[in-house]
This record gives C-alpha cells, structure tokens and sequence, in this order.
C-alpha cells in the first residue's frame, strides 16, 4: 500500500502539475526518447555488473514490490530456532548433526518455514553451528569469524542498491544523451526546409529526453536504490542478531540469556519484549 502510495503522489504531482500547467500528454510521451534513455541505462546496468550481483537485484526489487518483510512472526520462529539449536548442542554432538547437515529435512528446522524460506541465513545458521560442534572455539574468536563473514555477506547484498544508485546518477546524462541527438534530427531537418512548426515540435521532442533521465534518477531509480539499502540493513539485522546468539552461548551462558541477547538486536519495529520471548519458549516447553 505504502509503494502504490508513494508511486501515486509522484505520478500526481509531476504529470498533474504539468497538465494543470496547460501542458498536454500527448508530449511528454515520446517512445523514441525512452527507448534511447532506458536502453542505455539497461546495457550500461548489464555492463557494469556481473550476473549474479544482477540475480540479486531482480530478487531484491521482486520482494519490494511484493512487500515480504520480516515482521514479528518470522522474529519469533527465528529466536525459537535458535533455542532449539542450543537446547539440541547441549545434548552432544551428535544430536545437532542430524539437523545441521540436512536442515531441509530436518523436523526440527520445518518447524519454522519462514526461516527456511531465507537460504541466506539459514546457511550462516548452519555453519556456524557446525563451526562450534567441530572443535573448541571461544566467544572471542567466534565474534571475530562471524564478524568477518557478516561484512562479507554486506558487501554482496548491497552491491545491488549501489549499482543502481550509480545508473540513478547517470540518468540525466542518458536524457541530454536523448535530447542531443533530438537537437541533431532537428537540425537537420532546417537543411531539408521543415516548417518553423515542424522544426518547434522536434526541439520539444528532445527536450522530453532531460526531462525523463531526470525524473528516473530522482523520482524512480534513487527511491528504489534507498528501499533496496534499507531493506538489506533489516535482513543484517537477522544475522547480527544469530551472531550475537551463538557468542554469548559460546562464553557459557544459558541459551534463555543467549537468546535474550539476540533479541536485543531485533529492529525495533518487530522486537519482541522479553515477556513475550519468555512465553513462547514457555509454550514451546509445554510450561
């Protein structure tokens, strides 16, 4: 509803106001200009980048124009999979491999779908929790190794809000791109005796080539690029939020304190209370 919303005030005030101007559609609509603009903005995208960073922006922008978010449902399955998983390492070893190493098949992970549903942070999940049963580890040294792969795993997620962030800045310069090459035909058609009107009407053609790679950097490409970040920042914050977990179980605190502290993490707009962590894990015990 908020993207419906936003892409309607946009469209209201920049057209509307246009129209209310005395100005007529009819103009700005010029197919030629946006094939021009937005192919060269689409072979530049698929230029400078390498397919898989090009897969996640596809993947990135279905899930914002879908509206999948991580609200307190998923926060919920997340940190009672966690507690499941410590609960399950304090049996041994070997009760955490038989989850761990095929997590798809596990009845304990398809007790939680949603987290299923988020590779990404089901593989950092299962990793590292077979990074802890493979030998001893200490808290500190486990921080810094998750630290690691955690700037890793930023890097890769936000490159695609970055790419287009550039294409965004490049916008403008595709429209006077469109718009020179506008001025060129329209040029030309003085040496060919084209009337003052026809002459007129060409100039204006190409005008609409600015306006376009200007509205798509600051009306499309560069809200859409700042949608992708934030979206990025709150699926760290997933991440961030197990790291801290199996830290503070692996400096030998009760998994209850463990899962305390990875709740702490939780944006705020879908963080739990403590008394609502308390009671899901009481009904999980069948307290």
């Amino acid at each position: 509803m908020q993207l419906i919303l936003g892409i309607g005030i946009v469209l209201v005030c920049v057209f509307g106001g246009f129209m209310l101007h005395g100005g007529s559609m009819a103009v700005i609509w010029q197919p030629v200009e946006l094939l021009i603009i937005c192919g060269a903005a689409l072979g530049a995208l698929v230029l400078g980048n390498p397919k898989h960073v090009l897969v996640e922006m596809l993947g990135q922008i279905r899930r914002i124009v879908m509206r999948k978010k991580h609200g307190a449902e998923f926060q919920r399955q997340l940190l009672l999979l966690m507690y499941e998983l410590l609960i399950t390492a304090s049996q041994g070893l070997k009760a955490l491999d038989e989850h761990v190493e095929s997590p798809r098949q596990s009845p304990l992970f398809n007790r939680y779908p949603l987290v299923l549903q988020q590779p990404k942070l089901l593989a950092f999940i299962v990793d590292n929790f077979r990074l802890m049963a493979m030998g001893k580890i200490n808290a500190h040294e486990l921080e810094g190794v998750l630290d690691q792969e955690i700037d890793a795993i930023h890097e890769e997620l936000n490159q695609p809000s970055k790419s287009l962030h550039k294409i965004g800045e490049a916008m403008p310069g595709f429209g006077i791109l469109a718009a020179v090459l506008g001025i060129v035909m329209a040029m030309n058609s003085v040496s060919e005796g084209a009337s003052a009107g026809e002459i007129s009407q060409k100039v204006a053609a190409a005008m609409v080539g600015t306006f376009i790679g200007i509205f798509f950097c600051y009306g499309v490409l560069d809200p859409l690029s700042n949608v992708m970040h934030q979206q990025v920042k709150e699926e760290l914050s997933n991440f961030e939020s197990v790291k801290v977990v199996l830290t503070t179980h692996a400096a030998g605190k009760p998994p209850l304190l463990a899962i305390d502290a990875g709740r702490r993490l939780v944006q705020l707009n879908t963080k739990p209370s403590f008394s609502q962590l308390e009671s899901w894990i009481n009904a999980l015990e069948g307290v």
